[in-house]
């Protein structure tokens, strides 16, 4: 059972796919608590965002696509190129909730997990071939450099 679960973590989309889980659900609940707490739909979506943002580059320059970052200084440009990559998201995100939401009258929760699977998609795609590129001869996957995956 071990060997078959380290065969999986091997694999960069299976780590994204937890990890993107783990961030949907820092997405997800922070939204929920904002919303408990009675704060705006735009602003509680948002603040939900860039929590959710700050947590992805963490776990996805480490964990994911073990970016071989080794000072704060490496970590300028890829975190600068996932900002932007996410910021393109974050706009799909927010008109997609609020179209969901407010326009279309879909249940707040509803509108914003279905929501979560297109960006969660498209957010792979970015950071796998626009953000994490800096390998810097790190071997995982299949034993060959980050940058050619």
């Amino acid at each position: 059972m071990k060997k078959q679960i380290l065969r999986l973590y091997e694999s960069s989309v299976i780590r994204y796919i937890f990890f993107g889980g783990c961030t949907t659900l820092v997405n997800l609940v922070s939204f929920y608590l904002l919303r408990l707490f009675q704060v705006e739909l735009n602003t509680a979506n948002l603040i939900s965002i860039i929590l959710a943002i700050l947590f992805a580059y963490v776990v996805n320059s480490r964990f994911v696509f073990q970016d071989a970052c080794e000072t704060w200084k490496d970590h300028i440009r890829p975190f600068g190129k996932f900002i932007s990559a996410r910021l393109v998201t974050m706009g799909m995100e927010l008109a997609g909730v609020w179209l969901l939401v407010s326009v279309i009258k879909m249940n707040d929760m509803a509108g914003k997990f279905l929501v979560q699977f297109l960006v969660m998609v498209t957010n792979y795609f970015f950071s796998k071939f626009f953000v994490f590129t800096t390998g810097k001869g790190k071997q995982h996957d299949t034993g060959r450099d980050n940058t050619a995956d």
